[in-house]
């Protein structure tokens, strides 16, 4: 996979077109982010000839209006080689009305009033992780602090036991994080999907018929026009919520401390200076944007001179929007104190993430908790460091200190 201009070639129409597909994975860490700055500067969009072929958006005003035209582009498939999904990530995949109700239904959830009810429990957790590798001098901290840390908070908010963490984080890596050729991917990717859909099948029954004071219960005991919430629906809502609770903190604290692991002056800022954490937190999520959403085409239209045909795939990377030098000076690099600072790390339009306030809380917290413990760190000298497609996140981040 490359995105040099040498290699990108222009059709009679005049838009790049090439084949790229920003799903493979095991390239060196940073690639993709690279890819996309590259392709950026190249044209404000392209056609990928990947799988049954897509457009992809590639500038900051492109990619924020898109996300807000839900006229013209639908949630109802997200990902840019399944435009026909036999799935449904509830509220995500949703349009309309229908999309507008169930985020009206869990926003008190996730307000600003409850994610602060929810910070004692959520500080204890990460110190507790902390604590039990902090004297041995080194961790694995992908699957030592990275992924515990988010994994166990979601199990506890839907009342489940965290002995069971380490099976969720299997069922994490098959869904999001599928290795080998796209056929095996796809199929590891949806025996991931039913796996899970079978556990929260058995849950939702459960808790239908014993409820407690948990977000399963809470949605279970809603309804939406009047009528309770169905098992199916319950069903794609679990699913949604289990990948956007297990992965996304998780990959967010990789680049994060991967960028402090190897600057050794922004890390001392943050130490000797921990107010600065918020500034740092918004910066580490505009630089390293790793989620790549997709759009389906609603119907027949030139936006901004890309000729999209109703039906049609769109990839709207965030990274390349967030990292846009037309709207963030030195984009590509990290300003921990960067302001302003109108990054859309977390979407734009109707769909922004729901969980931001909870996923914010979670970061800074781990910032402060961290550094307070762990002050001074580095990546071992050797290692060679990869990163996965898809949702863009490292294999790994072993993390060494005296």
């Amino acid at each position: 996979m490359t995105t040099s201009q040498d290699e990108v070639e222009t059709r009679e129409t005049a838009w790049p077109s090439l084949h790229f597909d920003h799903s493979d994975g095991g390239v060196p860490a940073g690639t993709h982010f690279r890819q996309f700055d590259e392709l950026r500067e190249s044209a404000p969009f392209f056609r990928s000839t990947a799988h049954q072929g897509w457009w992809a958006f590639t500038r900051a005003d492109m990619i924020r209006e898109a996300y807000q035209r839900t006229d013209l582009f639908s949630n109802s498939s997200v990902t840019v080689a399944d435009p026909e999904p036999s799935y449904k990530w509830i509220p995500e995949m949703l349009d309309g009305a229908e999309h507008t109700k169930w985020r009206q239904l869990l926003a008190p959830y996730f307000s600003p009033a409850a994610v602060k009810k929810m910070e004692t429990g959520v500080r204890r957790r990460c110190v507790e992780l902390i604590d039990a590798f902090k004297d041995k001098g080194s961790c694995d901290f992908l699957n030592d602090f990275a992924r515990k840390y988010p994994t166990t908070i979601f199990m506890e908010l839907f009342g489940l036991p965290v002995s069971e963490a380490d099976q969720f984080m299997a069922w994490e890596d098959m869904i999001l994080h599928p290795h080998g050729e796209f056929d095996a991917r796809s199929q590891m990717r949806l025996d991931g999907m039913m796996a899970v859909m079978g556990y929260f099948s058995s849950l939702v029954a459960e808790r239908r018929a014993d409820p407690r004071s948990d977000l399963i219960s809470f949605v279970l005991a809603s309804e939406i026009d009047g009528q309770p919430i169905s098992d199916s629906d319950m069903i794609s809502f679990c699913l949604l919520m289990f990948m956007a609770g297990l992965d996304t903190v998780a990959m967010q604290l990789c680049w994060s401390f991967l960028h402090l692991a190897t600057h050794p002056n922004d890390r001392r800022r943050i130490v000797d200076d921990p107010s600065i954490i918020p500034s740092a937190s918004e910066e580490f999520l505009r630089a390293f944007a790793f989620v790549v959403p997709s759009r389906k085409v609603l119907q027949d239209a030139d936006f901004h001179g890309c000729p999209i045909k109703k039906g049609e795939m769109v990839l709207l990377p965030l990274c390349s929007a967030t990292r846009d030098p037309r709207l963030f000076a030195n984009g590509d690099e990290v300003i921990i104190d960067r302001s302003p600072n109108p990054h859309i790390a977390f979407g734009a339009g109707p769909h922004r993430c729901l969980g931001a306030g909870l996923a914010r809380q979670e970061l800074h917290i781990a910032y402060e908790e961290w550094h307070r413990a762990i002050p001074d760190y580095r990546v071992p000298d050797g290692i060679e460091l990869s990163e996965h497609g898809g949702q863009l996140g490292l294999d790994r981040l072993t993390l060494v200190w005296d």
